[in-house]
């Protein structure tokens, strides 16, 4: 689709900064990596799908001017046009929107506008960061004791299906979900972090200051393909 704006001024230099540390985390997982970009209301959402986690990824930022824009485009090109302003005194921060990219399949199945509602069970963050450093223990433990002729992608696979599947705390949230969250930046080691499980219909979404991580249920429907921007 056309989008008219091609310029992006952010509220402040922290706004891109943060934004160039999520866009570079995505590519790390995925050189060719799409993002698709809503703007409304002064904020722009952004999202991503990191292919070794099978979760959508949310990251907003504050722009210092109202748009609105839906468009879908290359996560390395955005990157390389942000400028940070960290090198200037007081700078705000700018980037440029690249030429729109036919998008990937799951960019055109984004969670639910509204209807999110808070879910228990949701153990607190050093719990969650416990239970990955225990996860990751546990996947090396099982590899290296893999025999010589079953040292397969297969086999490794398997068991990282077997543990990252395994559901958090009381809840339904898959760790998969949680080891996403801490891979690209969401879950921090910090006193009195915030965390929430929040549901609407078939999809989950572990919510952080920094970012949220999305997915649908098994069997889950498509459901409202629109989000609200501005709520990581």
């Amino acid at each position: 689709m056309t989008v008219p704006v091609r310029s992006l001024q952010f509220a402040d230099a922290r706004e891109a900064a943060d934004l160039a540390a999520f866009l570079g985390r995505l590519l790390h997982y995925d050189r060719a990596a799409a993002v698709r970009l809503q703007a409304g209301g002064g904020a722009l959402a952004v999202f991503g799908r990191p292919p070794s986690f099978e979760v959508l990824a949310i990251r907003t930022a504050r722009l210092a001017d109202t748009h609105d824009f839906d468009t879908t485009v290359s996560a390395g090109e955005l990157l390389e046009s942000l400028d940070t302003g960290e090198s200037a005194e007081g700078g705000a921060g700018s980037g440029s929107l690249p030429a729109p990219v036919t998008g990937p399949p799951w960019a055109g199945v984004l969670p639910p506008r509204g209807g999110w509602e808070e879910r228990p069970g949701l153990p607190g963050p050093l719990a969650l960061r416990t239970a990955l450093t225990e996860a990751v223990a546990e996947f090396r433990a099982r590899d290296e004791a893999l025999p010589e002729d079953r040292r397969t992608r297969a086999e490794r696979d398997q068991i990282g299906r077997d543990i990252w599947s395994r559901t958090v705390g009381d809840t339904e949230l898959p760790l998969r979900a949680v080891h996403a969250a801490q891979s690209l930046g969401f879950l921090r080691p910090a006193p009195d972090f915030p965390v929430a499980l929040l549901g609407a219909g078939s999809w989950l979404r572990l919510r952080t200051p920094f970012g949220s991580i999305a997915l649908r249920g098994a069997g889950g429907g498509l459901g409202n393909l629109a989000v609200t921007v501005g709520t990581a």
